[in-house]
């Protein structure tokens, strides 16, 4: 029997907030630098969505940037200076995350379309609760506000484990995994979703795949901007996505291809 949607989980930078999803470029890249190990924004881009002490970890166990760490610091790191660049990061994540906080054109949207059928509203992030505390006000201004927000260090375990996509469904009391949907913008909050068992669909232009303001996206010749889309369509589909979309305003067309009952008030229109 076909499950009917009950519930939304979305990701939050690159997929409703922070088209390109540039703030944890911004603070990661201040963050290096300031310790004298600079890093590329590629390099910042790698491990993106992990929650942000994994993230930092990972950084630094990339080959160059282990030796670039070990030239300047005189030994490799170590888990006492992730500590200490993970307490460092939060004020540079709130200052860049304060700046990038506008609501992806139809976020506000579709989250409206999807409480009027009765969907429940997710949400998790790779963001602690003090990264998310300017976020959050400025978004409910912009009109989303979810019934739920899961962040970095509230499970034990971050992404990819399922525990923040269940720690969501828990307290919005929804289930099975299977009627529910999560949408996110990294490879790694694909597999969130499917380690959960639910639907997943990929945002590909506005997310981190692409890693481009709307401003600088748009600017580009149309087959530079068409190249760069596809390849992170590719890299959500190899992901596992089940659905993949430019951004959150196409949401009624990848809910209409999952095996999944909408609700009827709800239209493709």
């Amino acid at each position: 029997m076909t499950p009917q949607l009950k519930a939304v989980i979305f990701d939050w930078a690159g997929t409703m907030i922070d088209f390109g999803s540039r703030a944890p470029v911004i603070a990661l890249c201040d963050l290096l630098a300031a310790a004298g190990v600079p890093i590329s924004e590629a390099e910042a881009r790698a491990h993106m969505g992990l929650a942000k002490r994994d993230h930092i970890r990972a950084l630094l166990d990339l080959p160059r940037v282990n030796a670039a760490w070990t030239a300047r610091h005189g030994a490799p790191s170590a888990q006492a200076d992730v500590d200490r660049l993970f307490d460092e990061v939060g004020a540079l994540m709130r200052a860049a995350a304060s700046r990038c906080s506008d609501l992806i054109p139809g976020a506000a949207q579709q989250v409206a379309r999807l409480r009027a059928a009765g969907v429940a509203i997710g949400s998790c992030t790779g963001y602690t609760r003090e990264m998310m505390q300017d976020i959050l006000p400025r978004a409910a201004q912009q009109g989303y506000s979810p019934d739920v927000l899961v962040c970095a260090g509230e499970t034990p375990h971050g992404r990819p484990s399922p525990l923040m996509m269940w720690k969501n469904l828990v307290e919005l009391g929804v289930w099975p995994a299977a009627a529910c949907v999560k949408v996110d913008d990294a490879e790694v909050g694909i597999a969130e979703g499917l380690a959960a068992g639910a639907w997943t669909i990929g945002i590909a232009a506005s997310g981190n795949g692409v890693g481009l303001s709307r401003e600088a996206l748009d600017a580009l010749p149309a087959q530079e901007r068409s190249a760069l889309i596809a390849r992170a369509r590719r890299a959500l589909t190899d992901a596992g996505a089940h659905a993949v979309i430019d951004t959150i305003a196409d949401l009624p067309l990848a809910l209409s291809q999952l095996p999944i009952a909408l609700p009827k008030t709800w239209s493709l229109s």
